[in-house]
């Protein structure tokens, strides 16, 4: 995914070497088994996918659940392959970021995670925010005692600069739902046609009666504000520390630490904030003295130092790149290697094959494509049953209100048979598609393979079209790309269905959200009627019931709710993958021997 949204990315993230976790505030749960003793494939089969509940304004009280064991003190090195690209709240758009940003950063909400299990509660604000008038109008109240790392207090008024923040030039790649809900506008473009920035004076959308009130009057109605009160574009800003685009280096903190020093692309220090209070604080922690982020350093490098305890390997985590694949086998077979995996679920994303809509548009071609699809090979070629289990519905188990269906039942090896039944009643007779994939990874190269010659024995030629990454995002997600098939992994931006059908499955969507160009009338249709309910557990259940509609279109084929196994040193306690932004949650780290 180029950035964690609904937008499809290419093939499964797991399956790359020190491959970087792209997550948007990706929903849902995953197994946050780390020091059991299970590593790998066991830790991730033996946890479950949890939806995050919302929380109370009790839960939403200070100080975070301790961490059984945690000692304070020590420095936590965190050894990354690459750089964030933004460190400004209003620009993070990937999970791992949000996660990160977490030690510096505050919002109106935030995720509370305690033995595995997320719950959404209040951050800056004393819970998840109330509405009224059938849900377009959301009010939030802040906490006492909450303070930037000078000790002033953050205010309603900042918070609401953070988001006009969202309208200004330079925002584009942030999430675009402030801008969008707030003015009642189809895409973000529209959005600043009415507003501008903060450039454009106030916005009055956005009321703060006092310092610490804050009130949201949205023109529709909108039922998942708590969960975008969570992303990191919802964090409050001060004006006077407000530097442009050198904000994205080094932001003013909120969180229990502050940036000490930042050298981009080289390394990020961190020391504590002495202004953050642990009691208005239900999510995070402040054991280590400092994070040490070193960049650039081969993943196959740092983990051989982790795993062997070389140099500061022991004191070492890292929290965007997985266990090379090099490396994989040989931590499951050693005792002591093993317990420094930390596997769990990928939040709520999913590994699918997409279809080309526009292209491959009879439907009886798309459920032979359904069945021919070798599932258990391709997930064997790219690495195994780590990278997850196989998906049978379009939204993960992670997502609230999920239910499990499978419309077209098909073993893991595939039904070459069933396959040539639905490719005799198809009225379009296919003989030759086109797979492209991005080749930068031998194990793509043989998943390419198996899908050739899995296709073959259908009659189908297979043309596969390598790519490196930029030509890949550049050509396959044109309307008028001339490619069927490709892999990507997908997600919703918080632990809601909300995100999902709507945001990648209409009509009306251009090729960089409905990327596959599916179109239906009648779950437009739906779709429109949705996007008035205020309610969010009965627009929950209508969109999940829409889902089943889609997929009996087969739009896609489901391949994996994706799973990640990372590293961490021996010296390195609380290290698990978060339930919601799903990998290594840096907040809970804390060094055993300080």
């Amino acid at each position: 995914m180029p950035r964690f949204s609904t937008r499809t990315a290419a093939l499964p993230a797991l399956a790359t070497a020190a491959v970087m976790l792209m997550c948007s505030c990706s929903a849902g749960a995953g197994s946050g088994a780390a020091e059991s003793g299970k590593g790998g494939a066991d830790a991730v089969r033996s946890g479950k996918r949890l939806t995050a509940t919302l929380g109370t304004a009790e839960d939403s009280r200070g100080p975070a659940p301790a961490e059984p064991g945690a000692r304070s003190g020590g420095t936590v090195r965190i050894a990354n392959l690459n750089d964030y690209s933004h460190l400004d709240p209003q620009k993070i758009y990937a999970g791992e970021s949000y996660s990160t940003s977490l030690l510096w950063g505050r919002q109106l909400t935030q995720y509370q995670v305690v033995d595995g299990k997320p719950k959404l509660v209040g951050d800056l604000a004393t819970d998840t925010g109330r509405s009224s008038d059938g849900g377009r109008t959301w009010t939030y109240h802040l906490k006492d005692g909450i303070a930037w790392e000078d000790g002033q207090p953050i205010t309603a008024e900042q918070v609401k600069y953070g988001i006009e923040r969202t309208f200004g030039p330079g925002f584009e790649l942030g999430p675009t739902y402030w801008p969008e809900w707030l003015t009642g506008s189809e895409d973000r473009t529209a959005a600043v046609k009415k507003y501008g920035g903060p450039k454009s004076g106030d916005l009055d959308a956005i009321e703060t009666p006092d310092d610490k009130t804050v009130v949201f009057h949205f023109p529709e109605p909108q039922s998942d504000v708590p969960y975008m009160a969570a992303q990191s574009s919802s964090s409050p800003v001060r004006k006077d520390k407000d530097t442009g685009t050198d904000y994205d280096v080094k932001p003013f903190a909120s969180g229990p630490y502050r940036i000490a020093e930042r050298k981009q692309n080289q390394s990020l220090t961190l020391e504590r904030n002495p202004h953050w209070k642990p009691e208005t604080d239900p999510i995070r922690h402040q054991y280590p003295d400092r994070f040490e982020f070193t960049f650039g350093k081969k993943i196959l490098n740092t983990a051989q130092e982790v795993f062997n305890s070389r140099g500061d390997g022991a004191g070492t985590v890292s929290t965007k790149n997985e266990v090379p694949p090099e490396l994989y086998a040989e931590a499951r077979r050693d005792p002591k290697k093993r317990e420094l995996l930390v596997a769990g679920s990928q939040g709520a994303y999913t590994s699918d094959l997409y279809i080309k809509n526009n292209r491959v548009t009879d439907p009886e071609v798309r459920k032979a494509i359904h069945y021919l699809f070798p599932r258990e090979q391709a997930r064997q070629v790219l690495g195994g049953p780590r990278l997850g289990d196989f998906a049978t519905t379009l939204s993960s188990p992670a997502v609230v209100g999920w239910k499990k269906y499978d419309l077209y039942p098909v073993k893991p090896s595939g039904d070459i048979e069933k396959a040539k039944e639905h490719l005799a009643k198809a009225k379009d007779k296919v003989t030759t598609l086109t797979y492209a994939y991005e080749s930068d990874a031998p194990e793509k190269d043989r998943l390419a393979q198996v899908l050739v010659e899995a296709f073959a024995k259908a009659g189908i030629k297979l043309v596969t079209k390598p790519m490196d990454k930029a030509a890949f995002n550049d050509q396959v997600f044109r309307g008028d790309a001339p490619y069927d098939l490709w892999i990507s992994t997908n997600s919703v931006d918080w632990p809601t269905p909300s995100t999902l059908l709507p945001d990648s499955y209409h009509s009306k969507l251009d090729a960089l959200a409905n990327s596959i160009r599916y179109s239906n009338p009648r779950v437009d249709k739906e779709l429109e009627r949705i996007a008035g309910i205020g309610d969010a557990q009965q627009k929950a259940a209508a969109l999940i019931d829409l889902e089943q509609v889609v997929m009996k279109d087969v739009p896609v084929v489901p391949f994996l709710y994706t799973s990640v196994t990372q590293f961490r040193g021996a010296d390195i306690g609380g290290a698990a993958i978060h339930p919601i932004y799903g990998s290594i949650a840096a907040a809970a780290l804390y060094v055993k021997k300080s």
